[in-house]
């Protein structure tokens, strides 16, 4: 197998992850969703995996545009904080709380994709059969 379709497959395979990732806390937030998702299931597996790669290309921008600017302010902040001398020990104490919290549910959800990236692969494999 050539590298750049292995490249391309494992990128594909990461998006319809994601896409599917996405789509199942939108059925678990919406019971409108969940009946259009009911219906979507019946349509053919590769317009579905279609879908959900183009949404999982969609989420991993906004995730790292997120992350981005989680990242950005806090430098930010930081340095506006050390300057204004108007800084309180709470808010000072709250930063890094709140990024090992967010740490912590990155790495959770890393693991869940990395189950659902499993998972996928062994669907394909047991239909390929």
């Amino acid at each position: 197998m050539d590298s750049d379709n292995l490249i391309q497959l494992l990128q594909k395979s990461f998006h319809v992850t994601l896409g599917a990732t996405a789509a199942l806390v939108e059925v678990l937030q919406d019971p409108q969703k969940r009946e259009q998702n009911l219906t979507k299931l019946r349509l053919e597996l590769d317009e579905l995996a279609q879908e959900w790669s183009e949404k999982g290309e969609v989420t991993e921008v906004e995730a790292r545009n997120f992350v981005s600017s989680i990242l950005e302010p806090q430098g930010e902040q930081a340095n506006f904080q050390s300057g204004s001398g108007t800084s309180s020990p709470s808010s000072t104490t709250a930063t890094p709380a709140a990024g090992s919290t967010a740490q912590v549910e990155l790495q959770e959800l890393t693991a869940q994709l990395a189950a659902l990236r499993t998972e996928l692969e062994r669907l394909r494999n047991e239909s390929n059969s």
